[in-house]
């Protein structure tokens, strides 16, 4: 029996292998996945591990995301901790984010995700003794004017040691211009598309630090002998408030596990559509074996009646899935590594650069691409390889083999898998409180598996519509084709499911996205009062001082900023806004659940998310910049377009006294009447001129921004699914092969009463195009639904509108019918050059 397998497989390899194209191309997204995120967490744990020193004294962290207290050490400070009996040295560190380097093109390098940040240039060792700072050619600064940059920045914005740069920050002198005296590398030379800017310690203190002897942290190095942990215990009472102190590897080992949470999301964010491609594969699996299955009735026949048990027909076909799911995982283990360097460079779009680490490949890679690959082909071809095992020795002298057919149980399952799926969906819905989205999504679930195992009933209706164009367009041709698409229900539903499959996902984002947008549009245009609004570009503060010289260009009656705030309020972190009390009203007016909008320095606004157990005039503890201030609860206010999901609105006063980072997020500018907006805003426009990433949009401009994100990530989406969609075609394109080769005594027979063949090719087209439709309808219902109960359950978290994308979705339909002809190019063509004798005496 093995060597009858191995024959079989032999004979049929071609067919075989279109069918190991789909583990190919599933098991390489896996791997691809894996080896992607593996190199991602290795250039991090290089960074971590390089840039940190014995002891670390640094502010406190108060949320998930990295954010601190923004407190800032004193010269002294450091000092005394270099007095320490077990330290060797101390050095403070001025650390300022949102430094870009702006390129000879005059775009800034970086600024689409991973940060640029700047330090002041020091000689203190990390953990493990080395610098964490290589200056690789040049020198290091040592003057006002002069930088040292990391040598991917260099490169890309176009300059060389020795060339006059211009830099923008965040901080009170938003244009820096200096000259590149030398470049660096940082930690391990890999920085993940971050831009280092370094600067002499006098300067930084100059341009971050209000010319204050202040800085941002402290590394502690431990004398020889000296253990880490003795040196913390040392340094603790030392430590001023709001700052906590950390030995070097466990400050490193908690930005790993950081780490660990963020890249978990991405994991499951690429395998996902692994996973999809892996499923939507699996129905070209079935379909492949269940049709040669049926194709070999009189040859499993035969082997059944010279003694071959059930078990053992059944294995003959499982062994033939093995060698095709190891052939499929190999293959695609090697196309992994192909695929994790286009996720590096597609991800390198969004900021994470990743170009200058090599890729890593680890056991568990492999194990778990030939477990997957394995797995998916046994389990798919596990339904076919029983059939094989259920015909019966007498079948062998018959002229016709018929299969064995759905059992009542199975269609029982079938059946209730969509009706659970169709309840679960319909619960989730209309009667679920809380948790909706879990309750949709499972029920999404049911429904497109339902449908999918369903569809030979589901799509009757659909094939019967086509049938109908076809015989008025097409004539006999036309059909013909719809016979031979409705001749074997089962086949035609599982080839149009796999594509039915990626178009529900394709639809349903799309009408998510659509309606973010439109949602989006509606907020802006309800609360859009201003004539302009400046901001930046990448989402990121710049610097207040171009509010306040936005405010004193001539025609402006009023700027109101708008700044982002991290603060912590009786002890918890909370996303906090800063705005001037004196303009806002004239951006939004607040809805109000209790008390006033009016707040001053010494009072606050608390979000109604956070007014259990709190009254107005109450005392909120609030921390920022490392002082602790009491101030009073003037309201409680509800969702704020404009503030998004702010948790706290402080007066600008307030940031300000306390320390707080003086950079906006956004500023709204208001015209005076009879002016010339035209002509202000041109002179803004001058204004913000070196300024690459801020800009000053009007209504429709701004609402652009804001949909760009979305609909970049759509976009992505889009290219992802991409592979699943490709696998689908394969399916249709390997079902018509077969589907030829099936009939090739019926092809020579037409082909022998005068079908010509153009004819024969167009017949071939037809089908193909009503297997792609059929897909592509059906998911497109399920999709465009599915999106809809999604929007509703979202409605509450500012999804507020509706909006069905048709004119995509009806383009969606048109290049399915694209597909449909493009699939059946090979098949048509292979079919139209049979040789009609050779045709007509085929068994």
């Amino acid at each position: 029996m093995l060597k009858a397998s191995i024959k079989s497989l032999l004979a049929r390899k071609t067919r075989l292998l279109m069918s190991a194209m789909a583990i190919i191309l599933g098991t390489a997204f896996v791997a691809g996945s894996l080896v992607f995120t593996d190199t991602l967490e290795r250039t991090f744990d290089g960074i971590f591990a390089g840039t940190v020193g014995d002891v670390v004294v640094q502010p406190e962290q108060v949320d998930d995301f990295g954010g601190s207290t923004g407190a800032t050490l004193t010269g002294d400070e450091v000092a005394a901790f270099a007095d320490l009996p077990g330290a060797a040295r101390a050095d403070g560190t001025v650390e300022a984010m949102g430094v870009f380097v702006v390129g000879e093109n005059g775009n800034v390098v970086g600024g689409q995700g991973a940060p640029a940040q700047a330090f002041n240039y020091n000689d203190a060792p990390n953990q493990f003794g080395e610098p964490p700072i290589t200056v690789t050619s040049g020198r290091a600064p040592t003057a006002e004017g002069e930088v040292a940059v990391d040598e991917v920045t260099l490169e890309q914005a176009g300059y060389e040691v020795g060339d006059e740069i211009t830099l923008v920050s965040a901080g009170d002198r938003p244009q820096i211009t200096a000259t590149v005296v030398g470049a660096l590398t940082f930690g391990e030379g890999g920085m993940a598309g971050a831009s280092i800017s370094v600067f002499d310690t006098k300067t930084m203190q100059s341009y971050f630090m209000d010319g204050k002897d202040e800085y941002t942290s402290a590394w502690v190095t431990a004398k020889d002998g000296v253990d880490n942990t003795d040196l913390v215990e040392q340094a603790e009472p030392l430590t001023p408030d709001a700052y906590e102190t950390l030995t070097g590897a466990d400050l490193s080992d908690r930005n790993e596990n950081s780490l660990e949470q963020a890249l978990g999301f991405i994991t499951t964010f690429l395998l996902v559509f692994a996973g999809v491609a892996l499923f939507v594969g699996s129905f070209l699996i079935v379909n492949t074996f269940g049709i040669l299955v049926a194709q070999r009735g009189r040859e499993l026949a035969l082997l059944r009646a010279i003694g071959a048990s059930r078990r053992q027909v059944t294995r003959s076909v499982l062994v033939e899935a093995l060698v095709i799911g190891v052939i499929g995982a190999t293959l695609g283990l090697g196309l992994g590594v192909l695929l994790a360097l286009g996720i590096r460079s597609l991800f390198a779009t969004f900021g994470l650069d990743l170009s200058g680490t090599g890729l890593v490949f680890k056991p568990r890679t492999v194990i778990a691409t030939y477990v997957v690959g394995i797995l998916v082909t046994m389990l798919a071809a596990w339904l076919p390889a029983r059939r094989a095992g259920s015909v019966a020795p007498v079948a062998a002298m018959r002229d016709t083999v018929e299969t064995a057919r759905s059992h009542p149980i199975r269609s029982v399952l079938e059946v209730g898998v969509l009706v659970l799926g169709l309840l679960a969906f319909l619960f989730g819905l209309f009667v679920a409180e809380t948790r909706e989205l879990w309750w949709i999504g499972g029920g999404i679930a049911g429904l497109v598996l339902g449908t999918a195992f369903l569809a030979p009933f589901v799509g009757r209706p659909v094939i019967s519509g086509l049938g109908w164009v076809y015989r008025r367009l097409f004539g006999s041709i036309g059909r013909m084709a719809e016979q031979n698409t409705v001749r074997s229900p089962g086949r035609t539903a599982a080839t149009a499911s796999a594509l039915m499959i990626g178009m529900t996902l394709v639809a349903l984002m799309g009408v998510i996205a659509s309606s973010a947008n439109a949602s989006i549009d509606k907020q802006i245009e309800e609360s859009f009062r201003a004539d302009y609004v400046l901001s930046n570009a990448i989402g990121q503060p710049y610097s207040s001082q171009i509010t306040a010289e936005a405010a004193k260009v001539d025609g402006v009656r009023a700027v109101s900023p708008i700044r982002e705030v991290r603060a912590t309020v009786d002890g918890g972190q909370l996303f906090s806004a800063a705005i001037d009390p004196r303009s806002f009203d004239e951006i939004e007016e607040l809805e109000m659940a209790a008390g006033s909008a009016d707040i001053d320095a010494d009072s606050i606004l608390l979000s109604t998310r956070h007014q259990p157990g709190r009254q107005v005039g109450d005392t909120a503890e609030v921390t920022i910049g490392g002082q602790t201030r009491d101030l009073e609860i003037a309201g409680f206010f509800g969702d704020s377009p404009i503030l998004g999901s702010s948790d706290v609105i402080l007066s600008l006063d307030t940031v300000e006294a306390m320390g707080g980072q003086d950079a906006d997020r956004m500023a709204f500018v208001f015209v005076e009447d009879g002016a010339d907006r035209e002509a202000v805003a041109q002179d803004i426009k001058e204004l913000i001129s070196a300024q690459p990433l801020v800009t000053l949009k009007d209504q429709d401009a701004f609402a652009n921004e804001q949909r760009g994100f979305i609909n970049q990530l759509l976009y992505l989406i889009y290219a992802l699914l991409g592979l699943a969609i490709v696998i689908a075609v394969l399916g249709i394109v390997n079902t018509l092969g077969l589907s030829v080769l099936e009939r090739t005594r019926e092809v020579g027979l037409l082909r022998a009463v005068g079908l010509s063949r153009r004819q024969l090719q167009g017949m071939i087209w037809l089908e193909s195009i009503a297997i792609a439709l059929l897909g592509a309808l059906l998911g497109i219902v399920l999709g465009v639904v599915s999106g809809v109960a999604i929007q509703r359950a979202l409605a509450e978290d500012g999804i507020t509108e509706l909006a069905i994308p048709w004119a995509q979705l009806a383009l969606f339909v048109g290049l399915a019918g694209i597909v449909g002809v493009l699939a059946a190019v090979i098949p048509a063509w292979r079919a139209s050059r049979m040789d009609v004798l050779e045709a007509i005496a085929t068994e």
